[in-house]
């Protein structure tokens, strides 16, 4: 599961850039970054014609249940509010890292080791004409197990264009075991090893 993650640009240049480009398309004070919460408005990176191009979405998909903020990779190409979605309009999360809770209700926040910048894989849609995203899971991988049974799909830069573009490519992506995280205690405390 993935409920809380980081946006911020004084941490990391990439981030910086996506920063700058919004900014520069919304005007500065169209969202907020920092932590994103679900239903919060938040850049994500979308297929363009020479790169990847960042734009401004809404984190849920809004249902007439509750708002749907994670897509189980396992079974996203089977479920009609996905199917659509990872056919046609997928998505890159872009991130500094991620939060996420032990039974203990400890908080940790994970990150990619050697790099600052930490991109998850998402689906978009259009609801009542507004533009939302949905984050992929996955089952935890070894980093992620003694903390929360399930994890973001996380994308390496090598991964980034082919699940953007390529359709078949989604499968392998999706079904891959993700890289290894690096937790720390969320309140900024000392770095933990978990595995």
């Amino acid at each position: 599961m993935c409920g809380r993650y980081q946006f911020s640009a004084e941490q990391c240049e990439e981030i910086q850039r996506i920063t700058e480009m919004i900014d520069q398309k919304y005007g500065a004070g169209a969202w907020q970054p920092g932590e994103i919460r679900p239903t919060a408005t938040a850049p994500v990176l979308l297929a363009g014609k020479s790169g990847m191009v960042p734009e401004l979405m809404s984190w849920g998909y809004r249902t007439a249940g509750p708002l749907v903020i994670n897509a189980r990779a396992e079974t996203a190409a089977e479920k009609p509010l996905f199917r659509e979605s990872l056919a046609a309009r997928r998505c890159v999360v872009p991130s500094t890292g991620f939060f996420e809770w032990d039974a203990a209700k400890q908080r940790f926040f994970f990150t990619l080791p050697g790099g600052p910048a930490l991109y998850m894989a998402g689906l978009w849609t259009l609801r009542n004409g507004f533009p939302c995203y949905t984050i992929l899971t996955t089952a935890a991988n070894a980093s992620m197990q003694p903390v929360h049974d399930r994890m973001p799909v996380v994308l390496t830069h090598s991964t980034l264009r082919p699940w953007l573009e390529d359709a078949s490519a989604t499968a392998d992506i999706l079904h891959a075991i993700p890289p290894e995280l690096h937790a720390a205690a969320a309140d900024g405390g000392t770095q933990l090893r978990l595995w």
